[in-house]
């Protein structure tokens, strides 16, 4: 995996950004409460968004394929994801849920997760994002289907614009046997407690 290398000049360039923003929101950076700010935010911005020097698919390279003939529903649910929405850069939070029918060969239950996270940690939408694990998981794998359900509370709706706090965000995108086959869209859908209407 590739890591989050910046030069000594981006790190000064990106803290000076941070101080030209608070002064913009009109506040002193160099007040003592300030004074470690902009490093502060330059670190964490390398935290949230550590998915820019990830690729994902590497995480789907390593599969196995004695599974006894395998064939049935793979789901990891109920994955925690933090991300950050790119038209205003606030947090949306929530949970993916990810499922697979083998064909063949599987892969590490955490590298689902993984991969979750990966894309997670880039500005989005939380529409790309569904699409992305997908077909990043269809391409790798080759199964005979792909499911992944995104439900999530966007802040940018909770605490400013509309301001509708408790409100969900769900998205699906699904590819091969769970677009052709209700029964295995329902099964999905029972195993995660959804109405089977979504997708």
């Amino acid at each position: 995996m590739a890591k989050w290398e910046r030069n000594p000049e981006q790190v000064a360039a990106a803290e000076a950004h941070v101080r030209g923003l608070l002064e913009y929101i009109g506040d002193d950076p160099a007040r003592e409460g300030l004074q470690d700010t902009p490093s502060r935010v330059v670190k964490a911005f390398k935290e949230h968004f550590a998915g820019y020097a990830i690729d994902p698919r590497e995480y789907l390279e390593t599969t196995f394929a004695e599974t006894n003939g395998y064939d049935e529903l793979v789901l990891v649910s109920d994955i925690q994801l933090h991300s950050h929405c790119e038209h205003h850069m606030v947090p949306f939070v929530g949970k993916a849920h990810v499922a697979y029918i083998p064909q063949g060969k599987i892969v590490g239950l955490s590298k689902l997760a993984r991969v979750v996270d990966a894309y997670a940690k880039r500005l989005q939408v939380q529409e790309n994002l569904t699409a992305q694990v997908a077909d990043c998981i269809n391409e790798a794998l080759a199964p005979q289907g792909v499911a992944v359900i995104i439900q999530c509370q966007h802040f940018c709706m909770c605490y400013r614009g509309v301001r509708k706090p408790g409100s969900w965000t769900t998205t699906s995108k699904l590819h091969g046997v769970f677009l052709r086959d209700a029964a295995a869209r329902m099964e999905l859908f029972t195993l995660i407690g959804m109405k089977p209407e979504i997708g």
